[in-house]
């Protein structure tokens, strides 16, 4: 079932893909799969939940995934750091910034201890943050020069590990030229 979901997902069949996932997940929780198993299930879900536009939903399965990943590995393994910055992208994507920012920042000391500064996901986190911080129309100006410093950072990192050209790269550059022009205008 997973691999057929997966490839619903890449043919962009989400709607069709969804079945199967929510079909998958039923057959696993009644055979009693380690909780481990289901979490994974789950997240995928919550991810097609949110391309279909069904944002509700995936906010409430990403919200029990974090949970359960800080249950079953604690706030310091990889997999609960992702679930973490899933469960605040999801935030974001509802405009719940204050929500999501605090999550962020309890979640991304953590994440640049163990995982480093050049990781992947901690790069992801910082430009997610620094998202909350610009997109809030109730932004002040110290959160927009913040997010501005958090991207420059995030982007000179992105460079050196993963070159100039690689889509993490871009989309913090993109990102950090929005933070600026908003800075600029609020200065203004």
């Amino acid at each position: 079932m997973n691999i057929l979901g997966n490839g619903l997902h890449a043919a962009s069949c989400d709607e069709d893909g969804l079945s199967v996932q929510e079909a998958e997940l039923s057959v696993l929780q009644r055979i009693g799969v380690p909780e481990h198993d289901l979490l994974d299930v789950q997240s995928n879900l919550a991810s097609t939940y949110s391309r279909i536009g069904r944002l509700n939903e995936a906010i409430q399965m990403e919200r029990d995934v974090y949970s359960g990943r800080l249950k079953l590995d604690g706030e310091e393994h990889e997999a609960t750091l992702l679930a973490a910055n899933n469960y605040a992208l999801g935030l974001f994507n509802l405009e719940r910034l204050e929500e999501a920012k605090r999550l962020l920042r309890r979640s991304i000391p953590v994440a640049r201890r163990v995982l480093g500064e050049g990781h992947r996901l901690v790069l992801k986190m910082r430009w997610n943050y620094a998202r909350t911080l610009f997109y809030d129309s109730g932004a002040t100006l110290d959160d927009l020069r913040k997010a501005v410093a958090t991207l420059e950072d995030s982007v000179r990192i992105s460079r050196r590990v993963f070159g100039g050209e690689h889509p993490l790269t871009v989309d913090i550059g993109d990102s950090l030229q929005i933070s600026r022009a908003a800075l600029r205008a609020r200065e203004a």
